[in-house]
């Protein structure tokens, strides 16, 4: 993935590969990060408003593939699963943390 240089790494258990696209500003995404850090699982994180340039047209493009509707936080699981907004117990679910 070429986004990958403007992750941030949390280290955890390993729960599969969990990317969260993010805005430091936004409640929801800090909850979204706090739930992960509560679950004590290893995720990468991006804080998308903090980029700028080429590095923010990388990272929404990507955004895109998963939300067309560029909405935060969106967050995207073993390449195949996309939960979009804080969704407590669907994430619990989606990390076998239910």
């Amino acid at each position: 993935m070429a986004f990958d240089k403007y992750l941030n790494d949390v280290p955890g258990t390993k729960k599969g590969d969990i990317v969260l696209f993010a805005l430091s500003t936004c409640g929801w995404c800090k909850k979204t990060k706090k739930l992960l850090d509560d679950l004590g699982v290893a995720y990468k994180y991006v804080d998308v408003d903090l980029l700028e340039g080429e590095a923010r047209k990388e990272v929404v493009a990507e955004l895109e593939r998963w939300n067309r509707n560029r909405s935060f936080p969106t967050m995207v699981i073993n390449n195949d699963n996309c939960i979009i907004g804080f969704q407590e117990q669907k994430t619990r679910e989606a990390l076998g943390s239910g």
